[in-house]
């Protein structure tokens, strides 16, 4: 008889020692499995809001005198003497080492003009890539389409008495205000934005940027090197990393993921002592059988073989099973533990490695076993008989 048979006989045979080994096993991957899946879709979903929440940077011009109001720029300024930015300057942060974790360049410029006969704040933005950086804007609206069409905060619409439509005269000419956005709690609310390359000519300042903001896919990046870089491409410039707006969330996260890694060591050795009690005892169990084995010829490998077997035909079965278990606990419990939308995807990565784990688990406490197993006096064992 073939090894692997004896040991899938002797499995059938002890039923419930096999069940039991694999309940086991199961409970310990899948709890490995959940923490492991719910703690990386977690990371996953903070990376994703950390990239939708706007900037995370901004480049301002380095000036002893600047008011901060808006940004680093305020409307007291914007008519005086200033230093200001250029569009080649914008160009350069698109040139750093770290390019490729530049996600949007959004310059802006400030100034304080005449509307409606009245002293008013302007500010000049490239709206494809403000929309995209400012993903919580509302609009009444529609889209700024083209060099005429203008946005107005809610209380610059208010103060205005304009709606979505209407024209608005600015420096001497007309615009057409193609939406006003709804309340943001902040600046933006009394400002009048309107095309970047508009306003520069409007206000005779060719090329000219007040500050930029940056959207940098820093989640993972190393955002203080990215601000260092672009600080060394503009040396004029204060150049301030913005990371608290998601730090409360990286930090339970990573809190999560240091317990879960904790737990999921205590469960392994559980794990592994469950097994390597439960095969001590089956071994003890099988004196005579063994006994047998060694006086009708059998090698001491082969008992170890046999003994090994056993246990990795356990350990596949706990394996695929915990992780299918611990998949279906991450779907169902994800949302509670995070408190957010998580995306629970099946990778084979995580299942290939629940197997591989499960088997050098079960291979590495059953060894003792079967050391122990093989040893055994044939002469000695039969006296049981």
């Amino acid at each position: 008889m073939k090894l692997h048979n004896i040991a899938i006989n002797n499995l059938r045979r002890r039923k419930a020692k096999m069940a039991f080994l694999v309940a086991g096993m199961v409970i310990g991957i899948a709890t490995i499995v959940t923490l492991y899946t719910i703690t990386t879709a977690m990371e996953q979903e903070i990376a994703d809001k950390f990239d939708q929440i706007g900037s995370n940077m901004t480049v301002v011009p380095q000036s002893d005198s600047l008011s901060m109001s808006y940004e680093g720029v305020s409307a007291s300024d914007v008519g005086g003497s200033v230093n200001l930015m250029t569009m080649n300057d914008v160009a350069k942060i698109r040139t750093i080492k770290n390019k490729e974790n530049i996600a949007t360049v959004a310059p802006k410029l400030l100034d304080s003009l005449e509307v409606e006969k009245k002293k008013r704040l302007v500010m000049g933005i490239q709206f494809p890539a403000e929309l995209r950086l400012k993903k919580w804007w509302k609009i009444n609206g529609s889209k700024p389409e083209n060099e005429k069409d203008i946005l107005l905060g809610s209380e610059a619409a208010r103060a205005l008495g304009k709606k979505p439509g209407d024209q608005l005269e600015i420096g001497g000419s007309r615009y057409k205000i193609a939406g006003v956005l709804e309340p943001t709690g902040n600046q933006e609310d009394s400002v009048i934005f309107m095309d970047l390359s508009t306003l520069q000519a409007l206000t005779g300042k060719k090329d000219a940027v007040s500050f930029v903001e940056v959207a940098a896919l820093c989640y993972t990046c190393p955002i203080e090197e990215i601000t260092r870089q672009i600080s060394e491409k503009l040396p004029n410039t204060k150049v301030t990393a913005i990371r608290e707006a998601v730090q409360a969330r990286k930090d339970f996260v990573d809190r999560f993921s240091q317990l879960g890694i904790s737990v999921s060591i205590i469960v392994l050795v559980i794990g592994s002592l469950v097994v390597l009690t439960t095969m001590m005892s089956s071994v003890n169990e099988r004196t005579r059988e063994i006994g047998i084995f060694r006086a009708i010829g059998f090698r001491k490998s082969s008992i170890v073989a046999i003994i090994l077997m056993e246990a990795g035909i356990i350990s596949i079965i706990g394996g695929v099973a915990g992780y299918l278990v611990g998949m279906a606990a991450a779907k169902f419990t994800a949302p509670v533990i995070g408190q957010m939308e998580v995306i629970i995807s099946w990778k084979y990565e995580t299942g290939l490695a629940s197997l591989v784990i499960a088997i050098i688990v079960g291979l590495l406490a059953s060894f003792l076993p079967a050391l122990q197993a093989a040893r055994q006096d044939p002469v000695e064992a039969l006296r049981y008989m």
